[in-house]
Order: C-alpha cells, then structure tokens, then sequence
C-alpha cells in the first residue's frame, strides 16, 4: 500500500485553517499516513492554532505541525514539505493550501492517480473545460492574466496545459527525489520551476478540472513581478532545450530528456517490437539504464521485473516495476523464475557480459515455452568504427559503440551465431542510425537537421551492416531449447530425490 502524506502550507492563516483541515473527507484522511502542517513564520495564530487542532483530537501521531523560525518564503517552505516527505520515505505528497482556496473535498481525486501509478504528478486547473472560474469569484484580472500567462508560457515550453498557475497538486515522491529542490527559488515561481523539471524529465503529469473559490483570504502574492519570474522560467527552459542557455535547474533535465524520444532509437525500437505483446506480459529487462523503458512498459499494462547492476538506475526503476534486483546479472540468482516470462529484454547487456553464452543460457531458462527475445547491441563494424581502425586507432570513449565497458563487440553476423547457438530462432532485425539527436541536442528542434536525421535513418535501413549503429533483434525460444530446460529440470528433480 503506497504510503501518502499530505502537506498543509500555512502562513497567516489562522481564520481558515481548521475549516480547512475540517473539510478533508473522513475516508481520505483515513488513508493518509501523515498530515504535516508547514508554518512559515506566520505573524498570526496559525501555528499555535495548528497545535490545539491535533492535541484536541488526539491526533498527535497523526497530524506533525512543523514552524520556519523565519519566513521562507513560499517555495521555500513548499521545500521544507518535500523535503520531510522524502526522507520519511513517503510515496506520494499531495499540496494543500492552509487558506482552503483549494477545496479539500476533492483530494482524492488529486490523489489517485498518483497512488495508482497512473502519473507522476497531478495538477488541479481552474481552466479546464467544465470548469467556471469566474463564477468561483476568480477577479477579472486575474482571470486574464493566468489565460495569457498560461498561453504565453505553452508556447514557449510545448507543453499544453490549461493553466500553469494552481497550487493544487500532488507529486510521486520518486519523481521529487530527482529533482534538484535545493535548487530552486523560494519564491512565489516556484511551482512553475517544479512544472517545468518534471515536463523536462519525461515525468507523466495530468491536470484535472477543480472549483475555483475565492473568499476573503488575503493573498500575498505581486502580480507583475511574479508573471514576469513565469515567464522567464520558461525562456531558460526553451533556450536550454535550444543549447543557447545552461540552466543549472534544466540543463541536466534537457539531456535527458532527449536521450530516448527520437526518430530509430533503441527506445523507440524496442517499444515497436513489444506492441504486439499481450497487456498483462511478463517481462524481464536486463540492463534497465533508469526507468524510460520500464515506464512505458507499464504504461502499456505489462508486469515489469528489472534487474541492473547500477543501484541508482535500479532504485530509478523500481516504481515502475512489480519486482528490482540490483547486481550483476552473472551472478544474480534467476533460480526460481525459471519459466516465468513471456518476453526477455536485453538492452545493452550482451555486449557487458563476461561469459555471454553460459549468462544467455542462465537467462533463458527463465522464459516461458514460446517466449520472445529483445536484444540490442552496438555494431563494431559501424563506418565510424571502420575509419579508425584504417587510420590505426582502437581507443575506448566515454560512450558509444566503444564504451570501456563493453567487454565483447559484435557484427550482425557474430549477434546473430551467438544468439542462434544459445537456441534462439532470429524472428526480426531493426537497426539505429547515428545518435545525431545527441550529438547535436540544440539542432533538435530545426527543420533542416529532422529533415538529416531522417535521411541518415533511412540510409542506415538500406546499409544496415555499414552505417548501423545499433542492432536490435526479436527472437524466438526454440522448442528443442526448451525441450532440453525440461530435462534438465527433470534430472536436477531426480538428483534431488536421491
């Protein structure tokens, strides 16, 4: 069951503040394992109020009211929040404003998706169809300024949200720990810096329709400069993805996020091979590298397994996943999933193995009768490659076809024997262009170099062993293999017996 907390922030509140916590649904608060009431240093009765409230209800394990000795700010208490939630090992957190200008009554519906695992992040709008913000008491100015606000800031990011200015959410806490809080501003534009973190990431996010309620709170917030930190926020973003500004919160969330979605890459290869599989597959992922792969497998109804030698990319995939084992998978003991998957994927692992034959062997016998094969791996004998060995180099890069960790390098032809002398039936063979998306991450987004990209991949179908540089092969578990794990489980049973 995924442990939920939901983060009251509260400054100044001391008029609203206990209705607010009054309204949240019993069946909600049921569910949730802690209420944490953030008070910023507020000049009125908030906090003292805050304390009465759990010792008058005898909710001291309940409710943790926690107070900023000075005023943080309102992402920095929004920090203070996360921050406590992550190291309490919660799974999602939700925002509530102690005000109650976002109606609690509700909260399960901000909540689920997250606990469901549906999204990483939900955002309550005020802008969505059906809803009526105006007639919640929302001011005519502020009602313009978020829908301008709002457009102005889609254009820039290529994102389509209906509104960008809600405090109304709930986070996966997984997504909060690869966030860098610490970061961030304490200011009022906060949300907007976490938005735009978790679109760069690749993080799932849905907005929902709310009701919008204005009443007598007072806000805190200055208009102007406050738009004008949005929109800034933006154009660091959109000129980051461009290559033309180094963002300390987007350049990292930029690289990444281009790393999977592009035109032929492995990702996108492998995800083709698997759209045929039957929701509800049983996969096993050799070498998850993060969680990309493992969220779309999820997202597509498939049971996850996912083993990586990396505990960072391990701990990045688990919430994707029905199980994690983080080791080496030569060494990992794969005993009593013997017959348990439909598909096998291999991605950038053959070419790590010390032994490949005996770990493919190992790995097989944890398919099902008829099960299916993914495997991808560099090929040597790309035109690069080639270049340099006529020009008399052989030297290992930090990455690429000559990673120092490959420790085998293979031809069609070699990936093809080996996986064939291990049992398999070569069903089909995709391959990847060069990753000129990477290479060049500020030219991704120009019309002339897709227009390259696009020439390159075709290029590299039609001379596959030339300009290939990756291979990615659906294959089939033999009969005669499996006939041959059949008994050799019968004879270890036999052994047993004795």
């Amino acid at each position: 069951m995924k442990r939920i907390c939901i983060l009251v922030v509260s400054y100044n509140v001391a008029d609203h503040l206990l209705k607010t916590l009054d309204r949240i649904p019993r069946e909600v608060f049921d569910r949730v394992e802690e209420v944490v009431i953030t008070d910023n240093a507020s000049q009125d009765a908030s906090y003292d109020l805050a304390l009465a409230y759990k010792q008058s209800r005898g909710l001291e394990k309940k409710i943790t009211v926690l107070r900023n000795p000075k005023n943080r700010g309102y992402g920095g208490n929004q920090k203070r929040g996360y921050q406590y939630a992550v190291a309490r090992g919660f799974d999602v957190v939700v925002l509530l404003h102690g005000d109650g200008q976002y109606a609690p009554e509700i909260l399960a519906q901000i909540i689920d998706p997250v606990v469901n695992g549906e999204v990483d992040m939900v955002m309550g709008s005020r802008m969505a169809a059906g809803c009526d913000p105006r007639g919640g008491g929302m001011p005519l100015y502020k009602y313009y300024g978020n829908r301008i606000t709002s457009w102005l800031q889609n254009r820039l990011t290529g994102m389509g949200m209906t509104e960008f200015h809600s405090g109304y959410r709930a986070y996966s806490c997984h997504a909060l720990r690869r966030l860098p809080l610490v970061q961030t501003t304490d200011n009022w534009h906060f949300d907007t810096q976490i938005l735009l973190e978790l679109h760069a990431r690749r993080f799932r996010l849905r907005e929902i329709p709310i009701p919008t309620f204005y009443g007598d709170e007072i806000s805190h917030v200055n208009g102007i400069p406050y738009v004008m930190h949005c929109v800034w926020e933006c154009v660091k973003y959109r000129s980051t993805r461009w290559g033309l500004w180094r963002s300390p919160l987007y350049d990292r969330a930029a690289s990444e996020s281009e790393v999977k979605d592009y035109l032929g890459s492995a990702h996108n290869t492998i995800v083709g091979l698997l759209s045929s599989a039957p929701t509800g597959s049983r996969i096993l992922n050799v070498g998850t590298a993060g969680s990309a792969l493992d969220r779309a497998l999820q997202a597509e109804g498939h049971s996850v397994t996912a083993i990586d030698f990396d505990p960072r990319s391990a701990e990045e995939a688990r919430p994707y996943c029905a199980e994690v084992l983080a080791g080496d998978v030569e060494e990992v003991d794969l005993t009593r999933y013997a017959d348990s998957f439909d598909y096998l994927i291999l991605g950038n692992t053959v070419e790590r193995l010390k032994d490949p034959e005996a770990s493919l062997h190992k790995l097989l016998r944890t398919l099902k009768p008829g099960g299916r094969v993914v495997a991808c791996v560099p090929n040597v004998a790309n035109l690069y490659v080639r270049l340099k060995l006529m020009a008399g180099r052989f030297e290992y890069e930090p990455k690429g076809i000559m990673d120092p960790q490959h420790l085998r390098f293979f031809t069609l032809h070699s990936l093809h024997t080996l996986l064939q002398h291990v049992g398999l039936e070569i069903e089909d063979t995709q391959v990847t262009p060069l990753p000129l998306p990477l290479a060049y991450p500020k030219s991704g987004d120009k019309g002339w170099f897709r227009m390259l990209h696009r020439s390159l991949y075709a290029m590299t179908r039609r001379f596959r062993k030339l300009l290939g540089y990756q291979f990615v092969v659906l294959a089939d578990k033999s009969p005669w293999l499996q006939e041959m794990h059949e008994q050799d489980g019968q004879s270890k049973s036999v052994s047993a017996g004795r």
